[in-house]
């Protein structure tokens, strides 16, 4: 499954589906809810609509910036 093919862009954010971003970090969507509920620096998601259902995404310069905390968390340690 190609990344670039799941994200949508805006003028100046791209966004990310949550399940392109379980591939991405290789968590399964549990395991995704596990870590959302851990780690509370991990980036809200945005809804595609009021439902349950809609569709959430994640803005990639906020995950790309939660990543390299953890990386720099881990360098500076």
């Amino acid at each position: 499954m190609h990344t670039e093919a799941l994200m949508m862009k805006t003028p100046t954010k791209a966004l990310i589906r949550q399940s392109a971003l379980c591939d991405l970090l290789d968590l399964s969507r549990s395991g995704l809810d596990k870590l959302r509920k851990k780690d509370p620096t991990f980036p809200k998601s945005l809804k595609d609509g009021e439902s349950r259902q809609a569709a959430a995404y994640y803005v990639m310069a906020e995950i790309e910036a939660w990543i390299q905390s953890r990386v720099d968390a881990r360098d500076a340690g």
